[in-house]
């Protein structure tokens, strides 16, 4: 058997149907590429991995007997494929634009590039900012503490490169775990996913470890995704508290050496209440949309 040039692996929990859309969306972007497409299911209740698997034949099927979290599975399938490019997709994204055969050529001509990421769109067809910078300590709590109840403060703006349109190529910080395209070669050398992420900062840290080994991230409008986000996860109290143990782990990971490490209780006690304060405008929302 030939070596796929491309393998595509999407770890599911409880999809539904936007598994099966988004598993069909890759085979019908393959074009001439020979992919290897492999669906790592977390335990799911709902049967979605076996349904997509069934309706698009080109799918492989791991199904793990407990949910093992989004970076064991990742791992997981990348030790399951041989391709030179590895694409994780979320089972909420679907291919909307462009074809793979060209996403994998705009990572290959850069010798010099790990991971290429395409342009997202929401569900409501605006762009998200994927393809971000890593922020300062201020522009990080900034950003933290006033994104999520006035989105356009200046912190955010910065931290999101609103000003950029998404429609040309550029060098990045990082890139958002939803579509990601990884060079195998760079991936192992920076030992792949850290598992100590279950669900959220996973792609921040790898993005870090690859240009810390001299690697670029780029974003290229070479490829569109459709991302509908949250499907798997919700958005409960306990994701936000999920995403603020991410985020804590990166900043001692990465950003707490030195006389920083005295920093870490009150990093730990600013993420908990973020995560606590945007729980309860979530909540007040939802409430507030039932009774309209």
């Amino acid at each position: 058997m030939e070596r796929p040039d491309l393998a595509v692996v999407v770890v599911n929990y409880n999809a539904g149907e936007h598994l099966a859309r988004c598993v069909a969306s890759v085979a019908a972007a393959s074009g001439e590429l020979s992919v290897d497409l492999l669906v790592v299911d977390n335990a799911s209740r709902d049967g979605s991995a076996r349904s997509a698997a069934a309706r698009t034949p080109l799918v492989r099927l791991i199904e793990n007997p407990t949910n093992r979290g989004l970076s064991a599975a990742w791992n997981q399938g990348a030790a399951a494929t041989v391709a030179p490019w590895i694409l994780f997709l979320n089972p909420d994204a679907e291919i909307s634009g462009g074809d793979l055969g060209a996403f994998v050529e705009a990572a290959a001509v850069r010798d010099d590039v790990a991971m290429v990421g395409p342009v997202i769109h929401n569900a409501d067809g605006t762009v998200y900012e994927s393809g971000r910078g890593f922020p300062g300590i201020a522009q990080a709590v900034g950003h933290a503490f006033l994104g999520p109840f006035f989105p356009r403060n200046r912190f955010t703006r910065a931290y999101r490169q609103t000003s950029w349109d998404r429609g040309t190529e550029r060098e990045v910080g990082w890139l958002s775990g939803a579509a990601m395209l990884v060079r195998r070669s760079a991936f192992e050398q920076v030992g792949t996913f850290d598992e100590g992420f279950w669900l959220y900062g996973e792609e921040l840290d790898l993005c870090t470890r690859l240009r810390h080994a001299g690697w670029k991230v780029l974003a290229t409008p070479t490829l569109d995704v459709l991302h509908i986000g949250g499907v798997s996860t919700g958005r409960s109290r306990r994701t936000h508290l999920m995403h603020s143990q991410g985020i804590y782990r990166y900043y001692r990971k990465h950003r707490a050496g030195g006389w920083r490490r005295a920093t870490l209780p009150l990093a730990w006690a600013a993420l908990r209440t973020r995560a606590e304060l945007v729980a309860v405008r979530e909540g007040v929302a939802r409430r507030r949309a039932a009774q309209a």
